[in-house]
């Protein structure tokens, strides 16, 4: 049995999270912390720590996850790289299972993508097409970012100076390095994502539809329930799931 605590327990994930672990006998939910309740006071009831609550609140979750030695599985996106280097910074203490999206679908659409770059070679445009719900407050999506380091990770490009947030105005022909990115938003779609390779004469699309979070709510309790035992190191979902 492994023990969970939610925190970001009374968002969307985190209700998605407590009601798919109603039919996972194997998992017990032994707290659900949101916005102003205390961590300290239950993290010792739990084996690993599921953290969607938001980018600001992680690193500080980490660190207390850190110094009780729980397992942590992080789900939130839009971190700064400051963020990223504080949860990093734990990885020597404890496991922790870092991913952009949890979702079996979309971690076997990381893997497409990244061989099917390798396979095309660079005579292809590359662009990433994503949308979410209107509330979604980040953008691009960690999905759609992720998605677009693996293109430049086999380019061997630096990603800042070739991913292009959209375009507007004369802005000249597109550049073969240039990985676009664009960030649609509207309604109550949970997320699509596109990695689209347009050649001359043929394009190769590659899309992921999700209809409903427990895609990622079931992911994310796979992930719990792999990282406990682990040996400290930063995992992500490939990992999980044997994709590496």
């Amino acid at each position: 049995m492994t023990k969970l605590i939610i925190t970001g327990s009374n968002g969307r994930m985190g209700h998605a999270l407590v009601a798919c672990a109603a039919h996972h006998p194997e998992v017990q939910i032994v707290g659900q912390i949101d916005q102003g309740d205390d961590l300290g006071s239950v993290i010792g009831l739990g084996d690993v720590v599921i953290d969607f609550s938001s980018h600001s609140a992680t690193p500080g979750i980490a660190t207390l996850c850190a110094a009780h030695k729980k397992a942590m599985v992080v789900g939130t996106t839009g971190h700064s790289d400051e963020g990223k280097r504080q949860i990093a910074n734990c990885q020597s203490q404890i496991p922790i299972v870092l991913s952009s999206n949890f979702s079996t679908g979309v971690n076997t659409l990381f893997w497409l993508t990244r061989k099917a770059a390798e396979i095309l070679g660079p005579g292809f445009d590359l662009e990433i097409v994503e949308m979410h719900h209107r509330l979604k407050r980040d953008a691009p999506s960690g999905t759609a970012r992720t998605l677009a380091e693996i293109l430049a990770g086999v380019r061997q490009q630096q990603f800042d100076q070739v991913v292009r947030h959209g375009r507007a105005g004369i802005v000249g022909e597109r550049t073969a390095e240039e990985i676009g990115v664009h960030s649609l938003r509207g309604g109550d779609v949970v997320g699509d994502h596109t990695v689209i390779f347009a050649g001359v004469g043929e394009r190769l699309e590659l899309t992921h539809r999700a209809s409903t979070r427990e895609t990622f709510a079931n992911g994310a309790l796979r992930a719990a329930q792999w990282v406990v035992p682990q040996k400290p190191g930063l995992y992500d979902m490939q990992d999980v799931l044997g994709l590496k």
